[in-house]
């Protein structure tokens, strides 16, 4: 394989959850203007609609898709993928970024581990864990199925999202933290049994973002007037880099996993976290 072709996506229909989101949608834009074919999976039509909008005004002529779909509800995610399929023929990445926190599964510091909110728990897990579980259940045997078409079919892959709150303990995201532990494990296991079945056919690796500012995490990580509260300098003082990321510093290592680039590379967690993870403190 030449190396320019390496990172070349054109073409590639890749399937995106959580994409009207921060972080999700900005690599859907991103991986749009690199010629790839994208599946803008959400909850909300309106969202979607301006997300679609939003993707085409950076790239105009982006061949882009908005459905409906709950990453929890298996029949909408069959639809989505049967729509998929109708229209592009094949399906061959799927990156699982839907997910996040609530109020509930958050210890503050006037709390204690009895005061946790066991039902928040429960949804935080559901969204993050069987929220990257079962799309990859629904969405697999059709990327197996594209990747297997030819000699010349790419393999497929999927991108998990996990989190510095994996590795390591972080104070408060209890719920966060478990289901992204989760998400870690699931990648590895995945990895290793697509791997063992189908002769690195599909791959499935995760990135692993650091702190990024977004609309879930700014109330508790900055104030209204823009200054960071006491969280927010605890973990830039934890930050090598010394700021917080920015959205697309995840695109290059999303493009390396959806690509060619990386096709002997699976159940592998890439850190986008300017050192967070690799710092001890002191």
């Amino acid at each position: 394989m030449a190396t320019s072709s390496l990172f070349d996506i054109s073409g590639r229909v890749i399937v995106i959850t959580g994409s009207t989101g921060a972080l999700s949608g900005s690599a859907a834009n991103y991986l749009a203007a690199q010629g790839a074919r994208i599946v803008f999976l959400g909850r909300s039509q309106e969202k979607l609609d301006a997300a679609i909008a939003a993707c085409r005004s950076i790239t105009p002529g982006a061949e882009c898709l908005g459905l409906i779909a709950d990453v929890l509800d298996r029949p909408a995610l069959e639809i989505a993928r049967d729509t998929v399929l109708d229209k592009w023929g094949r399906l061959d990445v799927l990156i699982n970024g839907a997910g996040g926190n609530i109020p509930g599964a958050v210890i503050t510091p006037d709390k204690s581990f009895a005061d946790l909110d066991f039902t928040s728990f429960q949804q935080v897990v559901d969204l993050n864990l069987h929220g990257t579980v079962l799309p990859s259940l629904v969405f697999v045997p059709s990327m197996v199925a594209s990747a297997s078409s030819g000699p010349e079919a790419p393999a497929a892959s999927i991108v998990n999202f996990s989190s510095v709150s994996a590795p390591q303990v972080l104070t408060r995201v209890v719920g966060y933290s478990a289901a992204k532990s989760a998400v870690e494990n699931f990648t590895r296991w995945l990895g290793v049994d697509l791997g063992k079945k189908h002769g690195g056919k599909i791959r499935v690796n995760a990135v692993m973002p650091g702190f990024f500012l977004g609309e879930q995490n700014r109330r508790l990580l900055t104030n209204e007037d823009g200054t960071l509260t006491a969280r927010g300098e605890l973990i830039v003082q934890n930050t090598p880099f010394g700021r917080f990321g920015k959205a697309e510093e995840l695109h290059g290592a999303i493009h390396y996993l959806v690509s060619d680039a990386s096709r002997f590379v699976t159940g592998t967690v890439m850190g986008v976290d300017g050192g967070f993870v690799a710092f001890s403190g002191v």
